[in-house]
Formats: structure tokens, sequence, C-alpha cells
């Protein structure tokens, strides 16, 4: 059992930062926050050098594209304190028409490459990264593989019409 709770954690988010930092929710026990592009690397530095909370692990950053949505896609960090033995997750939602971000390199070497993933996949722009660029996808790729926007099957391919399977 950890030695905090995420009521503390919550506490500690609202004392400091009030309305800019918003629980989401906690499903499995793992609780959730939304914060602005603006508040993001303050939030961040606050819980790695916070000596109550001790989020010194950036396990992973990632994004999801959410198509249906005003604010398509959200960037995804997952926090670790060893020390307390909890994680979190905080959420910064952006526009489709302006994704760029702060760099958390500064917080995390590991952040590098997770950002580069991140925009390699999905197109998100961390802004002051020493080094973005793809990392997994040819360098001359002009689409973004993660995102929505093209249909998961093709339209034309006949062999997945009804009559072959007799209905």
């Amino acid at each position: 059992m950890g030695k905090i709770l995420n009521d503390d954690v919550i506490n500690q988010l609202n004392l400091k930062f009030g309305e800019q930092v918003l629980p989401l929710s906690e499903p499995s026990d793992l609780l959730n926050f939304e914060t602005s592009r603006e508040s993001i690397i303050e939030v961040l530095t606050f819980l790695k050098t916070n000596a109550a909370l001790q989020f010194n692990y950036l396990t992973d950053i990632t994004a999801v594209h959410f198509p249906d949505k005003e604010k398509q896609f959200a960037v995804v960090y997952h926090l670790h304190s060893f020390v307390n033995n909890i994680r979190i997750r905080v959420k910064v939602f952006l526009s489709e028409s302006d994704v760029h971000i702060p760099t958390a390199t500064n917080l995390w070497n590991g952040a590098n490459w997770m950002e580069r993933e991140t925009y390699d996949y999905f197109g998100i722009e961390f802004d002051g990264h020493p080094d973005l660029r793809r990392i997994l996808n040819v360098d001359d790729m002009t689409v973004f593989p993660m995102r929505k926007e093209f249909p998961l099957e093709d339209p034309n391919r006949v062999d997945k019409k009804d009559y072959f399977f007799g209905r």
C-alpha cells in the first residue's frame, strides 16, 4: 500500500493550482487529471519535485485521437512515484488546428524518445524538443498513422460482401 492516497494528490494539486488542474476519473484507482497546455510543465514540475508527492518516474507519454470531439487530441502523461507507490495520469487536450505543447525533456531525459514517438504517430509538436523528428516511420512519410483519419477497411473490397457468406 502506498504512503499517500489519491485524495492526498488531489488536495496537493488543488492547493497549488486550484482550477488549473481538474480531476477526471479514477478507473482502477489510477487517478486522471486534466490541465492546459500553458500549465502542463508547471504541473509536471510540481508533481516531480514536491516533497510529499515525488512523482519522479515518467512511465510514458502518448496521445489519443478523438475525431468526434472539439479538442481532438489528448496528450497523456503517465507518472509513477516509487517512494509512495502511486501512479497518476495527466491529460492535455488539444484542437486539431493547434497541436503544439511544451516539451518535458527538461524534466526527464526519457521524455525525448517518448515525445518523438508521439510526434511520429500522432503529429503532436513538442515545442523546445532538442531533436523532434520521426523515430519509427520513414522520414518522408506525410501522414501520421495513429490518427483516425482513414477508414479501417477499404470499402471497395469485394471479398467482404454478404453474398459470399450466404446472406
